[in-house]
This record gives C-alpha cells, structure tokens and sequence, in this order.
C-alpha cells in the first residue's frame, strides 16, 4: 500500500499561480504512475495530468500549456505547477498512484480555489 499527502491548494486570483505537492510513502517501489485528478461542484472527477516512471507526461486539454507535473524519485514526491489560473480551474485536486492492473491510490485531495 500506499499514502498519498497532497498540500499546496489555497485560494488565488485569476491569473496567478499555485505549486501542489504529493508526497508518496510505503510501497512507492510498485507504483507506475503518478497523477493529478480534479473534482469541482457537481462534477465527476476528471483527469489533469500524469507522469509515468520514465518521465511521460500527459495533460488534459484544458490544462495543456498552463500546468506542468514533474516529480521527484528521490523524495517520492509528484508536483503539479498551475499558471494562469482560471476560475474553471476552482476544485478539489487528487493525487494518485496506480499500481500494476490499474489499481489506484488516492490522497485525501486539497482545495483550490480561483477567485477575485
């Protein structure tokens, strides 16, 4: 197993910028993928990116060009970089960690939200 600890989510204007951490412990060794995932109000969670162990990455349209997931194996830690943010972009963010037959991991998830 796995625990997933996000933090970095606040409230910000439109147009500013947020850093979300992920910090992976336990059975780290086993993971394949690491990604962000997002749910707004009266929304199903929907994917924002990912990154695969040897440094693939994959964005949602929505997100391309504005967000940028990186990691660090050696912290177990995955980052989420969030540019000109929208007030669309207004969420609670997910960290996940998928293992071998696609089973998942969640954290607990942190606030974002973009407003004036």
């Amino acid at each position: 197993q796995v625990q997933l600890v996000e933090s970095g989510g606040g409230l910000v204007q439109p147009g500013g910028s947020l850093r979300l951490s992920c910090a992976a412990s336990g059975s780290t060794i086993y993971i394949n993928r690491m990604g962000w995932y997002r749910q707004a109000p009266g929304k199903q969670r929907e994917l924002v990116a990912t990154i695969s162990n040897g440094g693939s990455t994959n964005y949602a349209d929505s997100v391309k060009g504005r967000f940028t997931i990186s990691r660090d194996n050696a912290k177990n830690t995955v980052y989420l970089q969030m540019n000109s943010l929208k007030p669309d972009d207004t969420a609670v963010y997910y960290c996940n960690a998928r293992y071998p037959f696609d089973k998942d991991y969640w954290g607990k998830g942190t606030l974002v939200t973009v407003s004036s």
